[in-house]
Protein backbone atom coordinates (compact mmCIF):
# COMPACT_ATOMS: atom_id res chain seq x y z
CA UNK A 1 0.00 0.00 0.00
CA UNK A 2 2.75 2.17 0.71
CA UNK A 3 4.30 1.67 -2.33
CA UNK A 4 1.27 2.31 -4.12
CA UNK A 5 0.63 6.18 -2.44
CA UNK A 6 4.09 6.43 -3.48
CA UNK A 7 3.83 5.38 -6.64
CA UNK A 8 0.88 7.63 -7.42
CA UNK A 9 2.30 10.94 -5.68
CA UNK A 10 5.37 10.11 -7.97
CA UNK A 11 2.99 10.49 -10.94
CA UNK A 12 1.11 13.38 -9.43
CA UNK A 13 4.53 15.36 -9.13
CA UNK A 14 5.65 14.41 -12.81
CA UNK A 15 1.95 15.30 -14.23
CA UNK A 16 2.57 18.73 -11.79
CA UNK A 17 5.91 18.96 -13.73
CA UNK A 18 4.57 18.33 -16.69
CA UNK A 19 2.26 20.98 -17.01
CA UNK A 20 3.86 23.68 -14.91
CA UNK A 21 6.40 22.95 -18.06
CA UNK A 22 4.21 23.00 -20.70
CA UNK A 23 2.81 26.56 -19.53
CA UNK A 24 6.29 27.89 -19.41
CA UNK A 25 7.03 26.67 -22.79
CA UNK A 26 3.75 27.77 -24.45
CA UNK A 27 4.27 31.17 -22.61
CA UNK A 28 8.19 31.69 -24.06
CA UNK A 29 6.85 30.72 -27.80
CA UNK A 30 4.80 33.30 -27.14
CA UNK A 31 6.96 35.64 -26.35
CA UNK A 32 9.07 34.49 -29.02
CA UNK A 33 6.70 34.73 -31.90
CA UNK A 34 5.67 38.62 -30.38
CA UNK A 35 9.18 39.72 -31.25
CA UNK A 36 9.91 37.45 -34.40
CA UNK A 37 6.69 39.34 -35.67
CA UNK A 38 7.95 42.55 -34.09
CA UNK A 39 11.52 41.96 -36.43
CA UNK A 40 9.90 40.68 -39.66
CA UNK A 41 6.77 43.57 -39.68
CA UNK A 42 8.54 46.77 -38.03
CA UNK A 43 12.15 46.07 -39.72
CA UNK A 44 13.53 49.59 -40.73
CA UNK A 45 12.34 50.65 -44.06
CA UNK A 46 12.90 53.60 -45.88
CA UNK A 47 11.77 55.93 -48.74
CA UNK A 48 13.77 58.52 -49.58
CA UNK A 49 11.85 62.07 -49.10
CA UNK A 50 14.50 63.88 -51.17
CA UNK A 51 14.59 67.54 -50.92
CA UNK A 52 12.96 69.06 -54.44
CA UNK A 53 13.94 70.18 -57.24
CA UNK A 54 13.01 73.68 -58.30
CA UNK A 55 11.17 72.56 -60.84
CA UNK A 56 9.55 70.25 -58.90
CA UNK A 57 8.73 72.56 -55.96
CA UNK A 58 7.28 74.86 -58.38
CA UNK A 59 4.91 72.28 -60.15
CA UNK A 60 3.72 71.21 -56.40
CA UNK A 61 3.21 75.09 -55.73
CA UNK A 62 0.93 75.00 -58.83
CA UNK A 63 -1.59 72.22 -58.25
CA UNK A 64 -3.77 71.48 -54.76
CA UNK A 65 -2.76 69.70 -52.16
CA UNK A 66 -4.03 66.49 -52.26
CA UNK A 67 -6.83 64.45 -49.51
CA UNK A 68 -5.81 60.30 -48.94
CA UNK A 69 -8.93 59.10 -47.68
CA UNK A 70 -7.69 55.94 -45.82
CA UNK A 71 -9.94 52.55 -45.25
CA UNK A 72 -9.58 50.82 -41.67
CA UNK A 73 -10.19 46.98 -41.78
CA UNK A 74 -8.31 44.75 -44.10
CA UNK A 75 -6.68 47.43 -45.30
CA UNK A 76 -4.54 49.52 -42.69
CA UNK A 77 -5.13 47.22 -39.94
CA UNK A 78 -7.15 43.44 -38.75
CA UNK A 79 -9.25 42.78 -35.93
CA UNK A 80 -11.47 40.22 -34.42
CA UNK A 81 -13.67 40.20 -31.24
CA UNK A 82 -14.56 38.49 -28.46
CA UNK A 83 -17.05 34.76 -29.39
CA UNK A 84 -15.21 34.42 -33.24
CA UNK A 85 -15.10 30.69 -34.02
CA UNK A 86 -12.93 30.82 -36.56
CA UNK A 87 -10.48 33.82 -36.55
CA UNK A 88 -8.10 34.58 -39.33
CA UNK A 89 -5.04 35.21 -37.71
CA UNK A 90 -2.96 32.28 -36.79
CA UNK A 91 -3.78 31.45 -32.91
CA UNK A 92 -1.46 32.32 -30.42
CA UNK A 93 -0.45 35.44 -32.33
CA UNK A 94 -0.52 38.48 -30.34
CA UNK A 95 -2.44 41.55 -31.43
CA UNK A 96 -0.76 44.92 -31.82
CA UNK A 97 -3.09 46.21 -29.37
CA UNK A 98 -6.79 45.16 -27.94
CA UNK A 99 -9.75 47.51 -28.05
CA UNK A 100 -12.56 47.64 -25.17
CA UNK A 101 -15.67 49.28 -26.57
CA UNK A 102 -19.45 49.12 -25.52
CA UNK A 103 -21.62 48.10 -27.99
CA UNK A 104 -25.77 47.79 -27.58
CA UNK A 105 -24.59 47.73 -24.30
CA UNK A 106 -22.23 44.58 -23.91
CA UNK A 107 -18.86 44.95 -23.80
CA UNK A 108 -16.41 43.85 -26.52
CA UNK A 109 -13.22 43.01 -26.92
CA UNK A 110 -11.28 43.72 -29.75
CA UNK A 111 -7.96 41.88 -30.85
CA UNK A 112 -6.03 44.66 -33.53
CA UNK A 113 -3.61 43.80 -35.95
CA UNK A 114 -1.53 46.45 -37.66
CA UNK A 115 -0.38 45.89 -41.16
CA UNK A 116 2.80 45.51 -41.63
CA UNK A 117 4.61 49.15 -42.32
CA UNK A 118 1.73 51.08 -41.41
CA UNK A 119 3.62 52.76 -38.80
CA UNK A 120 5.80 54.28 -41.61
CA UNK A 121 3.29 54.63 -44.03
CA UNK A 122 1.16 56.84 -42.55
CA UNK A 123 4.73 58.81 -41.05
CA UNK A 124 5.44 59.21 -45.01
CA UNK A 125 1.70 60.02 -46.80
CA UNK A 126 0.95 62.78 -43.97
CA UNK A 127 3.83 64.66 -45.41
CA UNK A 128 1.96 64.52 -48.59
CA UNK A 129 -1.60 64.71 -47.93
CA UNK A 130 -4.28 65.68 -45.89
CA UNK A 131 -5.33 62.27 -44.50
CA UNK A 132 -8.59 60.96 -43.86
CA UNK A 133 -10.04 57.79 -42.17
CA UNK A 134 -13.06 56.38 -43.96
CA UNK A 135 -14.65 53.65 -42.42
CA UNK A 136 -17.73 51.51 -42.95
CA UNK A 137 -17.19 50.55 -39.30
CA UNK A 138 -19.45 51.97 -36.20
CA UNK A 139 -18.07 55.24 -34.58
CA UNK A 140 -17.11 53.66 -31.52
CA UNK A 141 -15.21 51.35 -32.92
CA UNK A 142 -13.39 53.06 -35.91
CA UNK A 143 -12.39 56.34 -33.46
CA UNK A 144 -11.19 54.07 -31.17
CA UNK A 145 -8.71 52.14 -33.90
CA UNK A 146 -7.69 55.63 -35.30
CA UNK A 147 -6.95 57.27 -32.21
CA UNK A 148 -4.35 54.17 -32.05
CA UNK A 149 -3.06 54.31 -35.37
CA UNK A 150 -2.55 58.06 -34.83
CA UNK A 151 -0.60 57.57 -31.95
CA UNK A 152 -1.06 61.46 -30.70
CA UNK A 153 0.51 62.63 -34.13
CA UNK A 154 -2.60 64.56 -34.95
CA UNK A 155 -2.64 63.22 -38.45
CA UNK A 156 -5.83 61.51 -38.57
CA UNK A 157 -8.19 64.20 -37.46
CA UNK A 158 -10.96 63.63 -39.97
CA UNK A 159 -12.98 60.86 -39.88
CA UNK A 160 -16.09 59.33 -41.54
CA UNK A 161 -17.98 56.43 -40.33
CA UNK A 162 -20.94 54.11 -41.40
CA UNK A 163 -23.31 56.94 -40.78
CA UNK A 164 -21.65 58.79 -43.51
CA UNK A 165 -21.76 56.03 -46.12
CA UNK A 166 -24.91 55.11 -47.97
CA UNK A 167 -26.54 51.61 -47.51
CA UNK A 168 -27.08 50.04 -51.03
CA UNK A 169 -28.23 46.71 -51.42
CA UNK A 170 -26.69 45.10 -47.95
CA UNK A 171 -23.58 46.91 -48.64
CA UNK A 172 -21.76 50.17 -47.54
CA UNK A 173 -21.04 53.16 -50.03
CA UNK A 174 -18.54 55.76 -49.33
CA UNK A 175 -19.59 58.96 -50.91
CA UNK A 176 -16.73 61.07 -51.27
CA UNK A 177 -18.13 64.43 -51.81
CA UNK A 178 -18.93 64.32 -48.43
CA UNK A 179 -15.05 64.54 -47.67
CA UNK A 180 -14.41 67.11 -50.74
CA UNK A 181 -16.44 68.52 -53.19
CA UNK A 182 -14.04 68.74 -55.68
CA UNK A 183 -12.78 64.97 -57.01
CA UNK A 184 -9.89 66.10 -58.95
CA UNK A 185 -8.29 66.14 -55.68
CA UNK A 186 -9.05 63.05 -53.64
CA UNK A 187 -7.14 59.72 -53.62
CA UNK A 188 -8.95 56.51 -51.65
CA UNK A 189 -7.22 53.87 -50.60
CA UNK A 190 -9.89 50.81 -49.78
CA UNK A 191 -9.42 47.17 -50.06
CA UNK A 192 -12.89 46.96 -51.23
CA UNK A 193 -14.15 48.17 -54.43
CA UNK A 194 -17.46 47.95 -53.53
CA UNK A 195 -17.01 50.92 -51.37
CA UNK A 196 -16.08 53.29 -53.84
CA UNK A 197 -17.85 52.01 -56.80
CA UNK A 198 -19.55 55.63 -57.19
CA UNK A 199 -15.63 57.00 -57.35
CA UNK A 200 -13.90 54.66 -59.17
CA UNK A 201 -11.27 57.05 -60.89
CA UNK A 202 -10.36 57.83 -57.61
CA UNK A 203 -9.69 54.65 -56.41
CA UNK A 204 -6.07 53.08 -55.60
CA UNK A 205 -7.33 49.25 -54.92
CA UNK A 206 -5.43 46.93 -52.65
CA UNK A 207 -5.52 43.46 -51.55
CA UNK A 208 -7.08 42.43 -48.43
CA UNK A 209 -4.87 42.18 -45.60
CA UNK A 210 -5.70 39.52 -42.67
CA UNK A 211 -2.27 38.48 -41.26
CA UNK A 212 0.86 38.01 -43.49
CA UNK A 213 4.04 39.31 -41.77
CA UNK A 214 5.61 39.68 -44.57
CA UNK A 215 2.85 41.76 -46.83
CA UNK A 216 4.68 44.94 -48.36
CA UNK A 217 1.67 46.24 -50.02
CA UNK A 218 1.89 49.92 -48.11
CA UNK A 219 5.45 50.14 -49.04
CA UNK A 220 5.00 49.16 -52.35
CA UNK A 221 2.53 52.01 -52.94
CA UNK A 222 4.26 54.88 -51.79
CA UNK A 223 6.41 56.00 -55.12
CA UNK A 224 2.89 56.09 -57.13
CA UNK A 225 1.22 58.16 -54.35
CA UNK A 226 4.73 60.77 -54.06
CA UNK A 227 4.18 61.28 -57.89
CA UNK A 228 0.29 61.39 -57.55
CA UNK A 229 0.38 64.54 -55.70
CA UNK A 230 2.32 66.66 -58.73
CA UNK A 231 -0.98 65.73 -60.73
CA UNK A 232 -3.48 68.43 -61.72
CA UNK A 233 -6.41 65.81 -61.47
CA UNK A 234 -6.07 62.02 -59.95
CA UNK A 235 -8.59 60.85 -62.06
CA UNK A 236 -6.49 61.60 -65.19
CA UNK A 237 -3.93 58.59 -63.31
CA UNK A 238 -6.22 56.27 -61.74
CA UNK A 239 -8.77 55.83 -64.40
CA UNK A 240 -5.95 53.64 -65.94
CA UNK A 241 -5.85 51.59 -63.59
CA UNK A 242 -10.01 50.40 -63.57
CA UNK A 243 -9.19 47.01 -64.48
CA UNK A 244 -6.87 46.41 -60.91
CA UNK A 245 -9.96 46.97 -58.87
CA UNK A 246 -11.18 43.50 -60.19
CA UNK A 247 -8.08 41.81 -59.12
CA UNK A 248 -9.05 42.46 -55.20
Amino acid sequence: LIIMLKTRQCLLGVRTFLGVTSRLWGFIMYILRKHLRTIIQYQTVRYDTLPLSPISRNRLNAVKRKILVLDLDETLIHSHHDGVLRPTVRPGTPPDFILRVVIDRHPVRFFVHKRPHVDFFLEVVSQWYELVVFTASMEIYGSAVADKLDNNRNILKRRYYRQHCTLDLGSYIKDLSVVHDDLSSIVILDNSPGAYRNHPDNAIPIKSWFSDPSDTALLNLLPMLDALRFTADVRSVLSRNLHQHRLW
